[in-house]
């Protein structure tokens, strides 16, 4: 089992080669994965349009590796400034967090998609700035979009982007299909 940085580092290295490369790049999306895996796979196998043969245009993985890593650039800035704040409140004896920090609790599933081909098409960056600032603003996810702001029905994923932010409610997740997506490459 590798991390996420030795993971990222090897997906995007031209002299490894691409089957390794993308093994590395699966090892990477499971490490750190916003929209769930399948989605988040997904998006970086388009975002970076990595061709069905990986020899066609090798220089994907750098793009889909680069694009990961700048995501959870972001996130972990978050992360610690969280982890920074929970230890001085921890300190001055506040033990509960606040409503606005269960996002922490979520791991690194910050939007998740239940459909893997439906979720936001921006950058990942991009999404993952637009839905920490949502969560910690204290807005209300279950009416409006943590992602693109949206308005949407309650219990339903957004129409617009396919973020679901009741998963944590236990409801069965659809399968799609997961296995041509998995197979894509």
């Amino acid at each position: 089992m590798t991390s996420f940085p030795s993971a990222a580092r090897k997906a995007g290295d031209p002299r490894v080669t691409v089957d390794n490369r993308i093994l590395a790049l699966r090892e990477s999306v499971a490490r750190f994965c916003p929209y769930g895996f399948r989605a988040t796979w997904h998006h970086v196998l388009v975002n970076a349009r990595v061709p069905r043969q990986l020899t066609d245009d090798p220089d994907s993985l750098c793009r889909a590796a680069a694009e990961l890593v700048e995501a959870r650039q972001v996130w972990m800035t978050y992360r610690d400034a969280f982890a920074d704040r929970r230890r001085r409140e921890k300190a001055l004896g506040r033990r509960d967090p606040v409503f606005a920090d269960r996002w922490y609790s979520w791991g690194n599933r910050l939007a998740y998609c239940p459909n893997p081909t439906v979720h936001p098409r921006e950058r990942l960056v991009v999404v993952v700035q637009r839905v920490m600032e949502a969560y910690l603003s204290g807005r209300d996810v279950s009416v409006s979009c943590p992602a693109c702001g949206s308005t949407r029905p309650d219990a339903t994923p957004c129409p617009r982007c396919g973020v679901d932010t009741q998963w944590l409610s236990g409801r069965p997740v659809t399968v799609y299909r997961w296995r041509r997506i998995w197979q894509a490459v």
